[in-house]
């Protein structure tokens, strides 16, 4: 990714108002800017300044601010679902590869990233990667209503705890190989009135939050397999009652 330096800013095209754009062209800036260290939001002023065009230029594109976020949240999905290389037939696997995928994209571009909590892009990203995930639950050889319940138990939890961490994440200036923890900073308990943490604060300490995420994935993928084997145990069990 494309960090811009104060320097690079200055040297930045100057807003003419003349410049072409096109809806393509300003998101792709807009993912470059929201990539930039320390940059937690991103405002419509910033990204004309980079694309070297009056601001309200982008409004010829996008309605409003809201419309803006939505295009450049939905391309971080499309992102993630091409990040998804594993066979259909591996149903965990890919479930596994766009979740990891999703919260790469976002902690990477924090100020698009946090959105996902509070927008629905309506996308073509949006709608692959909710496509992915019905399949998969199917293939696990979940029921329809089942299918519907994994498939929103996998998308709160990926966009939600994904917009959680790259909030955490957002400005801080640490290398991407960095430990993540999950709890930030010391656990301060009195063991006389919180004994519980008081024993087992060194543990919590350790948790990193990328640990916690996966293993949250890898509960639905769990719950997944054993409701798809509890029903197929059932009809085998009235087959052999018939």
């Amino acid at each position: 990714m494309t960090t811009t330096t104060g320097s690079a800013r200055s040297r930045a095209p100057r807003a003419t108002g003349k410049v072409r754009l096109d809806r393509e062209t300003i998101v792709a800036a807009g993912l470059e800017l929201a990539a930039g260290n320390g940059t937690t939001a991103i405002s419509v002023r910033d990204l004309g300044s980079r694309l070297g065009a009056d601001p309200t230029a982008i409004y010829r594109h996008f309605r409003n601010k809201e419309q803006l976020m939505q295009a450049l949240l939905d391309e971080l999905n499309a992102r993630a679902v091409a990040a998804v290389v594993a066979e259909p037939a591996d149903w965990q696997e890919r479930l596994r590869q766009l979740a990891s995928a999703t919260l790469s994209a976002f902690a990477d571009h924090p100020a698009i990233g946090v959105e996902a909590v509070v927008l629905t892009t309506h996308g073509p990203g949006e709608l692959d990667a909710v496509e992915l995930m019905l399949d998969a639950f199917a293939r696990a050889g979940l029921a329809d209503d089942e299918i519907v319940h994994h498939y929103a138990l996998m998308a709160s939890h990926v966009l939600s705890t994904a917009a959680g961490i790259a909030r955490s994440r957002g400005g801080r200036l640490t290398p991407d190989d960095a430990p993540r923890p999950w709890f930030d900073g010391p656990i301060l308990a009195d063991p006389r009135t919180h004994p519980r943490i008081a024993a087992l604060w060194l543990q919590i300490s350790e948790l990193e939050d990328d640990e916690l995420f996966m293993l949250g994935v890898e509960s639905i993928i769990s719950s997944a397999e054993q409701t798809a084997a509890s029903a197929k145990t059932a009809v085998a069990g009235a087959d052999g009652e018939a």
